[in-house]
């Protein structure tokens, strides 16, 4: 589509990408002209449809395009939504933003409505969201408060969300435990993290991880390094780099970096780090010039089938910082008008 900008084939590269997606077309996976969750190739057709549309100047196709079939959100970027916030179309985007059901063209929304200087506006589009129980915006709304000196409204929000809507999960209470942090709450910050009594969604370790955290704020370091060190996971390498991180937080620099491995991955930049903080140059270099381990990754065909256990336990291995990333494709199914149902997206990826 970018190869033929200023060419004057708009209208051939509009009917090849229409074909792609028009009614009784098979399916790429399956085959089958009758599939429910029919897919295109290439997966964007409908948005590549739009922007020719757009690049002639017919917005209005482009946005019926977009709005009468199935489109694809990429990495958070809905593109009905930001064709909409491009021609300042804000009433329109408002409308959608009610009805998305993944929660992104609330969030261009909110991001449009805070650049304009509109933080009373932005924290409005949220609100809702919150109130029907999603934990994504009530992060999203969380951050944006903080951002704006309301910190203390923040932890209200996040501290406030049921567990039964994510409010016990590890990426709701880590921002939580900054928060507390941030505003000077640790010590009322260790108290609700206590409270908690089935953290479902969050692993012992990232729990102990945050209050050691909350720990270590109020000036309770050599605690916070003992109990991580005495959980069954405290020998492990991010167990170490939690330490170094507390202990260097103390100003316990030489500390730090005998508890870092200048010989796993990991711990090579934290480590590297430390030792230009202590004005060991050279050897600061040295760690952070050895070659890294490589890490072959071998091609995962299509299946239906569910993982085995040791493809698992493979997926699990290696170096954290050398994990591929992988692009977000989620389909944005079109609710009934007048109706928003609630957020289906993704919680962000865990990692410690």
């Amino acid at each position: 589509m970018e190869v033929s900008a200023g060419l004057d084939r708009d209208e051939e590269v509009a009917d090849l990408l229409a074909a792609r997606f028009a009614p009784g077309r098979a399916c790429v996976h399956c085959g089958s002209p009758e599939c429910g969750q029919r897919s295109y190739e290439p997966h964007n057709a409908v948005a590549l449809l739009a922007a020719v549309r757009e690049r002639q100047g017919r917005t209005d196709e482009a946005i019926e395009v977009l709005r009468t079939h199935e489109i694809v959100s990429v990495n958070g970027v809905d593109p009905l939504a930001a064709l909409l916030a491009r021609h300042d179309r804000m009433d329109e985007l408002r409308a959608y933003a009610a009805t998305e059901p993944l929660e992104d063209a609330a969030r261009l929304l909110a991001e449009l409505l805070e650049a304009r200087g509109d933080v009373p506006g932005a924290v409005e589009v949220y609100r809702p969201l919150v109130a029907d129980g999603s934990p994504h915006a009530a992060v999203r709304l969380a951050e944006l408060l903080a951002r704006h000196g309301r910190g203390d409204e923040a932890v209200e929000v996040l501290r406030t969300l049921p567990a039964a809507h994510g409010g016990h999960e590890d990426w709701i209470l880590d921002p939580l435990a900054r928060l507390y942090v941030a505003q000077g709450r640790a010590e009322e910050g260790l108290a609700h993290f206590a409270a908690i009594e089935d953290p479902a969604g969050c692993e012992e370790w990232d729990l102990l991880r945050l209050r050691a955290d909350l720990l270590a704020a109020c000036g309770f370091v050599e605690q916070a390094v003992e109990e991580l060190r005495a959980h069954p996971e405290g020998g492990s390498p991010y167990a170490a780099e939690q330490v170094a991180r507390l202990l260097s937080g103390a100003g316990r620099l030489e500390e730090a970096v005998a508890v870092l491995d200048p010989d796993a991955p990991d711990h090579r930049e934290d480590l590297g780090a430390l030792l230009m903080r202590l004005g060991r140059v050279g050897e600061a270099v040295a760690v952070l010039r050895k070659p890294l381990p490589a890490v072959l990754f071998e091609p995962v065909g299509y299946s239906d089938s569910p993982p085995s256990s040791a493809q698992r336990s493979g997926a699990a291995g290696g170096s954290r910082r050398a994990r591929r990333i992988a692009v977000s494709r989620r389909r944005i199914p079109r609710p009934p008008p007048g109706r928003r149902p609630g957020s289906r997206s993704l919680p962000p990826p865990r990692g410690r």
